[in-house]
C-alpha cells in the first residue's frame, strides 16, 4: 500500500505544506510508507523527477526538495514495497519522456504474469522498463495504449489519456485477474499538461475547490470556482490525495472504478465507470464493507 499526491493549477504553487507541513502530509504518511519516495514537477513543460529508496520522513534531500519546488504540475509517492526490492529503479514516480506515472496498489499474481503483461507493451518501450515492479510495466502498457491515439511527444486530450489508461487496466484485469483475486490499480499520470487519476480498488481523494483561499486578497487569479464548486466546467486547481491532507481544501472522494482530470486548459473531465464489484482494498470511509487482503508495490 502506497500513498499518493499531485496537483495541476494554473499558477506555479509551492508544495511544501502538502508534502511536508500540514497535519497528515505525505511526509508523515512515510512513517506507514518508508520504502521510498519520489517527486515529479514540471519546469517549461518538462518534468525533473527526484527519487530516492530511503524512507521520505527522515531523508533531507525530499525535505530540501519540498521546501523549494514551486511548479504548476506536480506528483509525489511514497513507497511500501512488496514488489520488486527497495532500489532507486523500483521508485515511483516512472518517467518517459514527458509522462510520469505512479500506482498505488497491486497487480495479482505478477510474477506468474509478466511475461505475459509485457509483451503487450510495443517492443520499442520494453527496453525502458528497468525496474523489477508490476507498476512500471502497467505505465508502459498505458503508453502503448496512449500511441494509438498519437506520438505521445504530441499533445493528449484528457478523453484520450483517461481512454488509455481504462483499457490498460482492464487489459492487465483480463490477464491476470481471476474470480476473488482482483488487481488494484489506483495510478496517476501527467505530461505537465494534462493530469489524470483512476481509482481502482485503493482510496483516492480531489479537490477542486477550498473554504477559503488564503491568498484571496492578493492574488489576480482569484475566481468563484476557487471557493465553491465549478459551474463551467473549469477549474483553476485539480489535487489528488490518498488520504484527506488537513488543508483549506474541501476534499471528495473518487468513486471506485472512476476517472478524474483536466487538460491543458484545465477543463475538468469525470469519467463514471458502470458500478460493478471491484473488492476495495482500503475503505473509503467507515461504512464501507471490510475490503479483502490486499499487497501494495
Amino acid at each position: 500500500m502506497c500513498r499518493l499526491f499531485a496537483f495541476r493549477s494554473i499558477i506555479p504553487s509551492q508544495v511544501h505544506r502538502s508534502l511536508v507541513a500540514a497535519d497528515n502530509a505525505l511526509c508523515e504518511q512515510s512513517n506507514r510508507h518508508p520504502d521510498g519516495w519520489g517527486v515529479a514537477y514540471y519546469v517549461d513543460g518538462a518534468p525533473h523527477v527526484t527519487r530516492s529508496p530511503g524512507a521520505a520522513h527522515n531523508d533531507q534531500l525530499f525535505h530540501r526538495l519540498s521546501g523549494v519546488v514551486s511548479s504548476d504540475t506536480v506528483l509525489a509517492h511514497v513507497r511500501r514495497a512488496t514488489v520488486g526490492p527497495k532500489t532507486v529503479l523500483n521508485c515511483h514516480p516512472f518517467q518517459y519522456g514527458k509522462w510520469v506515472f505512479a500506482h498505488n496498489g497491486d497487480v495479482t499474481r505478477f510474477a506468474e504474469h509478466r511475461e505475459a503483461l509485457v509483451r503487450e507493451i510495443a517492443p520499442r518501450l520494453r527496453r525502458f522498463i528497468l525496474g523489477e515492479t508490476d507498476s512500471e510495466v502497467v505505465f508502459f502498457l498505458f503508453l502503448t495504449e496512449l500511441e494509438g491515439y498519437g506520438p505521445l511527444a504530441s499533445r493528449h486530450g484528457v478523453e484520450d489519456v483517461m481512454q488509455a489508461l481504462r483499457t490498460a487496466t482492464l487489459r492487465v484485469r483480463a490477464i491476470c485477474d481471476r474470480p476473488g483475486e482482483v488487481s488494484v490499480l489506483t495510478v496517476i499520470t501527467t505530461d505537465g499538461a494534462t493530469l489524470v487519476a483512476s481509482r481502482g480498488g485503493r482510496e483516492l481523494y480531489w479537490s477542486t475547490h477550498k473554504v477559503r483561499c488564503s491568498d484571496r486578497e492578493n492574488c489576480a487569479h482569484l475566481a468563484p470556482h476557487c471557493e465553491a464548486p465549478s459551474t463551467s466546467g473549469f477549474v483553476n486547481h485539480l489535487l489528488f490525495s490518498s488520504e484527506r491532507i488537513a488543508s483549506e481544501n474541501v476534499w471528495q472522494p473518487l468513486e471506485d472504478g472512476d476517472l478524474m482530470g483536466v487538460d491543458w486548459r484545465m477543463r475538468l473531465c469525470h469519467s463514471r465507470h458502470e458500478r460493478r464489484a471491484l473488492p476495495l482494498a482500503d475503505a473509503a470511509d467507515a461504512n464501507a464493507p471490510a475490503p479483502p487482503a490486499a499487497r501494495g508495490s
